[in-house]
């Protein structure tokens, strides 16, 4: 599916027009309330100290617009907005891209994972075993309160959570796998990987070949 450019392409701003698609106006600081109430930092990077020009993009391009300054009491006056029938349109265009296409994020462990051998396999090991500890204490807490929630919480509000369970138990069970196989000796490659670290022997051949090609290109 071809992704098209968003006039305002961050996620704050996905959370806010799907905040506004029932319709009700509200004021920016209402729209953060409501954002941490339901816990929607723990599903998307909302960055709170700039959600206030989000809201001025949004209504730059159209997306929102102001229907209504007030004041109540003593504080600062505050506009409320409303979404627009190109806000609408564009969050439901941008909901059709999210979910339907899976295109991948790069996410910090991958990095990782793509140069692990700079470590040696007992390192790896090692701090393999801390990240596997480390998922399944939050895998246990976060299916607790799913539990606890699901009994007064729509499941419709609740299956991102699912999802963010489930794909934290598929990487612990692919942690866990990949530590059996370094415990067993089983890995390919992974005595090239040993003596390298052991001082035995330079890096491993097939790391030595992707050099060689990348000398080769120049």
């Amino acid at each position: 599916m071809k992704k098209n450019k968003r006039k305002v392409g961050n996620l704050t701003a996905l959370a806010l027009l799907a905040l506004l698609s029932p319709g009700r106006p509200m004021h920016p600081y209402e729209m953060a309330t409501v954002l941490r109430r339901t816990g929607k930092e723990q599903d998307m990077a909302i960055k709170w100290g700039s959600l206030y020009t989000v809201v001025g993009n949004l209504a730059k391009h159209g997306l929102i617009e102001p229907v209504e300054t007030g004041r109540a009491g003593n504080r600062p006056e505050r506009t409320r907005y409303s979404i627009t029938g190109s806000g609408r349109t564009e969050l439901h265009d941008w909901m059709t891209e999210l979910v339907s296409d899976p295109a991948e994020d790069r996410p910090r462990f991958a990095a990782a994972l793509s140069v692990l051998g700079v470590l040696s396999p007992a390192e790896a090991a090692g701090l393999l075993q801390l990240r596997l500890a480390a998922l399944d204490r939050e895998l246990a807490v976060r299916r607790t309160t799913l539990e606890v929630d699901a009994a007064t919480v729509p499941r419709l509000f609740l299956i991102e959570e699912e999802f963010a369970i489930a794909v934290r138990a598929a990487e612990a069970e692919w942690v866990r796998g990949l530590l059996g196989e370094l415990r067993a000796g089983s890995l390919p490659g992974l005595a090239d990987w040993q003596a390298w670290h052991d001082g035995d022997g330079g890096a491993p051949p097939e790391f030595m070949a992707l050099l060689e090609q990348g000398e080769e290109r120049e």
